[in-house]
């Protein structure tokens, strides 16, 4: 039995992870991680549930990574942590993996191994062929698993373009040879299914961008993901052109173009490129910044820019500032603060809603159906995405004449299995009265029922056709589940945040905290100081002054109701006061703040 057990990315935009195993062997595609969502406060990021791999992690053989970006890619340190075993990957993916693990100081110990597209590799029971795709990053493959059941293919993500950079072509005809060939199941990116049509051209992008770049006398600043190299060598053409320097400003940025310089993706003279501290010795009409914080981290260089916290380049009147990239679900936000910021020091603005700066790199419906329609799959499942995107996905491929029974929509967690010669919905009867006599075929496949020359009246040789066309049968369900899940990584405790934790600092959030101090004589029980009451997100006020005075009461009462030498007097007092001093609050201003109380006997 073949099995796909997706960990992450199918239900969500991100922590994209899945298993691929046959038998004794098993490897896992992709090692993503998520942002946190807005009430994951304090979370820094996500990463999938690695639980199975730990419990399977003998039959773990390799890892392989579809592309540099880091919902594929930014797990990869605690996958690692957890399994050592070699990670495939082309040149750049593998090249920021690398400066990864050096962080973490895991260099040392990783087995990386560089693949190229067009090349194969075997693991195990699988012979597995990466195909160039396009995306927003550059060296995005898909993959061609052939498995002992059957070739599966894996897009990754991907668009269908038409680009004078062949580095950044998808290989459609590759896609079309093994759609001849046969292809049990597709596995394919649902990113961008709600959108019709096809994907913008990163051309007409380059338009826009030296159009906004020749009509500005001021600096330019482009805000970007730093991993679209493409994106990044369209803008210092741009630069070229105009006779303007290039300030690279973010860390992330910087690592980046280093690396794409050494793999020959991005060129550009050294005496393009200046020192962001060197910025102020040029006019602004021959300056051109290109850096992060399109996703109006708080900390990124560009919402420093904009708050007037950066050391070097603080926006003001005459700059042009470029969003060119897309908004991640739920920063939608922040980036709208860090736009009404450039605004007010005066900035021009240009982003997405504006002008055609940015470009998606997933595929679109149209393209989507050209995939389905180039490699005819007879199985299909839609991955990457939130659940509404696997379902309108699904119902693509439906249209276009995949059967319903045949298209899975999975979630994370669901193994999805493939077995040969076990068709459990299609029975198969075969009745021989006689030597001599047709035989009778009763079967719902009508495939299989096609197949048979009843004519023949070679019974014997009929069955054994008829066993070994059941025997080619492969038939792919939903057979279970696996524990799955997100890990919250908050500094450097993994997985030490859960939902207890979080309720409490959504409380802390909404309803603010009050600590109660007091000390009281162990013998005779009487309070010798206190109860004092100390508020944080949660005033009183002078005009609730009434407040303290009256939950000072409330706790003395409970202190008299409970005997002195009473069986763990303190840890009583302790609980009733938090029950009843939350009662008390709610009652009195509809408010529920943490309570902490602080008791200590002498």
């Amino acid at each position: 039995m073949l099995k796909i057990i997706p960990l992450g990315g199918l239900g969500e935009i991100g922590l994209n992870m899945m298993v691929v195993e046959y038998e004794e062997t098993i490897f896992i595609i992709d090692a993503g991680l998520m942002f946190p969502e807005d009430y994951m406060l304090g979370v820094d990021i996500v990463i999938p549930d690695m639980e199975y791999l730990r419990e399977n992690r003998d039959k773990v053989k390799a890892i392989i990574l579809t592309h540099a970006h880091e919902d594929h890619i930014g797990a990869i340190t605690y996958l690692l942590r957890e399994i050592s075993v070699p990670v495939y990957a082309t040149a750049f993916t593998l090249r920021l993996v690398k400066n990864k693990l050096q962080e973490f100081d895991l260099h040392n110990n990783a087995l990386l191994k560089q693949v190229s597209p067009g090349e194969s590799i075997t693991i195990g029971h699988f012979s597995i062929e990466f195909i160039r795709v396009s995306h927003s990053t550059v060296d995005g493959v898909a993959l061609a698993i052939q498995t002992p059941v059957g070739l599966i293919i894996h897009t990754g993500d991907f668009k269908i373009n038409h680009c004078f950079e062949e580095s950044n072509i998808t290989d459609i005809s590759r896609f079309a040879r093994l759609g001849e060939e046969g292809v049990l199941a597709l596995l394919s990116d649902s990113t961008n299914v709600e959108r019709e049509g096809y994907t913008d051209s990163d051309q007409k992008v380059g338009e826009a961008l030296a159009t906004v770049v020749s009509e500005s006398d001021g600096r330019v600043i482009v805000a970007l993901f730093a991993s679209n190299i493409f994106r990044i060598q369209q803008i210092i053409n741009i630069a070229i052109n105009t006779r303007r320097k290039v300030v690279f400003n973010g860390r992330s940025i910087e690592q980046t173009v280093v690396a794409a310089r050494e793999l020959g993706y991005i060129t550009y003279p050294d005496s393009l490129i200046i020192d962001v501290k060197k910025v102020n010795s040029f006019q602004d009409s021959e300056v051109l910044i290109i850096t992060t914080g399109s996703q109006g981290e708080p900390m990124s260089a560009l919402a420093r820019m904009a708050t007037g916290f950066h050391k070097q380049v603080n926006i003001r009147k005459g700059d042009s500032v470029i969003l060119s990239s897309k908004s991640i679900p739920g920063n939608e936000k922040a980036i709208s603060n860090i736009i009404n910021n450039l605004y007010r020091r005066g900035a021009r603005v240009v982003y997405d809603k504006i002008a055609p700066v940015h470009v998606s790199g997933h595929a679109c419906q149209e393209e989507l159906k050209l995939m389905i329609s180039l490699t005819r799959p007879k199985y299909f499942i839609p991955i990457h995405g939130e659940y509404r995107h696997l379902v309108t996905h699904a119902r693509l491929a439906e249209k276009l004449g995949i059967p319903r029974k045949n298209v899975i929509l999975a979630e994370d967690g669901n193994v999805v299995s493939f077995e040969k010669g076990h068709p459990e919905t299609e029975q198969v009867d075969t009745i021989v009265d006689k030597p001599g006599n047709k035989c009778k075929f009763l079967n719902k496949n009508r495939d299989l029922n096609n197949k048979i020359d009843k004519k023949d009246n070679k019974v014997v040789s009929k069955v054994e056709q008829i066993e070994k066309i059941v025997d080619e049968i492969v038939v792919g369900k939903i057979s279970g589940s696996v524990n799955s899940g997100r890990i919250l990584i908050d500094g450097k405790g993994i997985g030490d945040v859960g939902r207890s934790v979080l309720k409490e600092r959504r409380n802390l959030s909404e309803d603010g905290l009050v600590v109660v101090s007091m000390i009281i004589d162990e013998e005779t029980g009487i309070v010798l100081y206190g109860p004092e009451l100390i508020s944080k997100g949660f005033v009183f006020g002078a005009e609730t002054g009434y407040l303290v005075d009256d939950a000072q009461c409330v706790i003395l009462e409970i202190v008299e109701e409970i005997e002195v030498g009473a069986e763990s007097r303190v840890d009583q007092i302790r609980s009733r006061l938090q029950k009843a001093l939350k009662q008390y609050f709610f009652f009195t201003i509809r408010r529920r703040p943490v309570i902490v109380p602080i008791i200590i006997e002498v």
